[in-house]
């Protein structure tokens, strides 16, 4: 089809939906903007659009019946739950799967937020932690642990220079696989299409739930079946502590009651009702994950008799998926349907102004967004299991500049994580009169993925106040 004719097969498909607005500056535009436009264009599923714009597709929860999830309590877990887990390791079944589309504009980072510098003695960037991370399962496994990386438009090719730039970490560039999520158009509240300059459309990332569509559409659930991959360890790019692979966790996952679960999670007991995390609920037979701004003040405030919060189980974003279950969620089709359904969120959106000839940004939310959650797909499992961990162990996100889930909260955690395991081999770590350790402790993973693996390390018989230290 000629570029004339992919213009007017274009504009009658827009004005059938009431959206021929935005073609309105196509003549101005430069050839290769104008071809840029319209490939834009010919990628927007306009009825898609109609539906989200008109209701959306969030699911209603019955509140009135909404229980606890069940979960495996820590220490409760299975005695072979670790050797399978270490077997499905050793036969190459697991890839990791970072979700990183995110900048680190909260924290005042210039960049994608998996280059902003996170350990608390030698600032190694997140990517970095999670590659070391990677390599010394490998080495311990004698495996290869393909990973897989979901950047976003915004950071794709940033993302790749970092990683070009720093060797791919000493990685196979075979063995890392990235991919930018798909995005959605931001339309006005009664439903219109919104232009970001006269040439392109506004559009927004498609959440950590669009990450279905982007295995599918960037190949890589059929390079995971061409690799044998039987399970994905899903995990956030913020998470400095993340264990990427833990053998007990996948073992649950893979074999828990003679059969394996199509996706599992990972929980924490929440700090407190007012700590803005997802909590692991059961409706209607199914887990499910509420989020803190959907819960009810007076469930999330509800306590049992011990005093202990009612729904406690915080959600870590940290999963094990099987590859297929991702499959199924994409009917194994040519097209990759989508089965998750997609929340709205009033937002700001910058939008082109005809009369002031820019683009502006708003002061108040102007727009709809529209996004998936990856959460969203445990309510579709025939099988999933919730299963808690330690705070300490495993979850210090590098989210806000200050505060709780910042880098100076997440040091601290990681400092608490070091010192507690220095402990266990007889290491004297000054405390502070709150508990936390006043040092700043590194473990490299090389040194250790875990508490037991300290056994054989040359380790100091003291740490002193203050004192920074990397084992």
């Amino acid at each position: 089809m000629s570029l004339v004719d992919t213009e007017t097969a274009l504009a009658q498909t827009f004005a059938s939906h009431g959206q021929s607005h935005v073609l309105r500056h196509l003549s101005s535009l430069t050839p290769s903007a104008r071809v840029s436009f319209l490939t834009q264009l010919a990628e927007v599923d306009l009825a898609l659009v109609a539906r989200l714009a008109h209701g959306g597709e969030d699911a209603k929860l019955d509140f009135a019946t909404l229980a606890p999830a069940p979960y495996v309590a820590i220490g409760n877990h299975a005695a072979d739950a670790r050797a399978h887990g270490e077997q499905l390791l050793r036969h190459g079944k697991i890839a990791a799967f970072t979700v990183a589309g995110g900048q680190g504009t909260r924290l005042g980072w210039r960049g994608p937020k998996g280059t902003y510098p996170a350990t608390v003695v030698t600032g190694k960037p997140l990517f970095r932690v999670f590659a070391e991370q990677i390599a010394a399962a490998e080495k311990r496994f004698i495996c290869a642990i393909p990973w897989y990386i979901m950047t976003s438009p915004l950071n794709d090719a940033d993302t790749r220079a970092f990683f070009k730039d720093n060797n791919w970490f000493g990685r196979n560039p075979a063995d890392t696989f990235l991919f930018p999520q798909g995005t959605l158009p931001s339309v006005t509240f009664d439903g219109k299409l919104m232009l970001e300059t006269p040439g392109s459309l506004a559009v927004n990332p498609d959440g950590h739930g669009g990450a279905i569509r982007a295995l599918h559409h960037s190949g890589a659930l059929e390079d995971m079946h061409a690799r044998g991959i039987a399970h994905m360890s899903y995990f956030q790019v913020d998470n400095p502590l993340v264990r990427i692979v833990d053998p007990i966790f996948l073992g649950l996952h893979a074999h828990s009651a003679g059969s394996s679960a199509e996706m599992s999670s990972k929980m924490v007991a929440k700090r407190d009702a007012s700590e803005k995390v997802g909590v692991f609920c059961e409706s209607a037979g199914k887990t499910v994950v509420v989020e803190y701004s959907d819960m009810p003040v007076e469930l999330t405030n509800a306590v049992e008799s011990d005093g202990r919060l009612r729904f406690n189980a915080g959600s870590i974003a940290i999963h094990a998926i099987s590859v297929e279950f991702m499959t199924r969620l994409t009917h194994g089709s040519s097209t990759g349907d989508f089965a998750l359904p997609f929340h709205r969120a009033r937002k700001k959106v910058p939008y082109w102004c005809d009369a002031q000839g820019r683009t502006v940004e708003p002061t108040e939310p102007n727009a709809t967004k529209f996004e998936a959650f990856v959460f969203d797909a445990l309510a579709l499992t025939a099988k999933s299991l919730v299963m808690e961990t330690a705070r300490i162990e495993e979850f210090a996100p590098i989210k806000n500049a200050a505060g709780d889930d910042s880098p100076a909260s997440s040091h601290q955690i990681q400092s608490n994580r070091n010192a507690a395991w220095l402990e266990r081999f007889g290491v004297k770590v000054p405390r502070r009169p709150n508990g936390d350790a006043d040092a700043s402790i590194e473990i490299a993973p090389e040194t250790a993925l875990e508490a037991a693996d300290l056994a054989n390390s040359a380790l100091p018989r003291e740490i002193k106040p203050g004192e920074e230290v990397v084992i």
